[in-house]
């Protein structure tokens, strides 16, 4: 099995138990060692009293496409630390993407970029992540794909 094959299996295993994402209309666009891609549309409950979406469900995309990025490499892996940085408000309607991508990753840590952007391309949000491995695997010998 390669690098992309168990990638893949991670995050179909993980995606089969996230409530929290599949629950505000996430979806798992694609994945790849150390990088993931997320989209939610913005929904009339997510608008907060500025008619523009609340940043918790912006920082809840950014933050589920860390967390599958970070477990590409059949490790279980959750954060330790997350920033993020809002730049322009996303409205009803909106798509919103989330793309994330490692920057480093070295023993249990790791540190990852993601960019929001809604369907036009314009920046929503920027998000840092800094996970750290802790005990077991996603995949047990049953469930990973068979080697090519």
């Amino acid at each position: 099995m390669n690098a992309q094959d168990i990638a893949r299996a991670c995050a179909d295993a993980m995606w089969a138990e996230d409530k929290a994402s599949r629950g505000q209309g996430m979806e798992l666009v694609s994945v790849a060692p150390g990088k993931a891609e997320l989209t939610m549309p913005v929904q009339d409950h997510m608008v907060n009293g500025h008619a523009i979406c609340h940043g918790g469900f912006i920082f809840a995309l950014a933050d589920s496409a860390f967390a599958f990025s970070c477990n590409t490499y059949n490790q279980r892996t959750v954060a330790q630390m997350c920033s993020i940085s809002f730049v322009k408000a996303a409205k009803l309607g909106d798509l919103l993407t989330a793309r994330a991508e490692e920057r480093w990753r070295e023993g249990r840590s790791g540190i990852y970029d993601i960019t929001v952007v809604d369907q036009t391309g314009s920046t929503i949000a920027e998000f840092r992540g800094q996970s750290r491995t802790i005990s077991g695997t996603l995949l047990d010998e049953d469930t990973r794909p068979p080697s090519p």
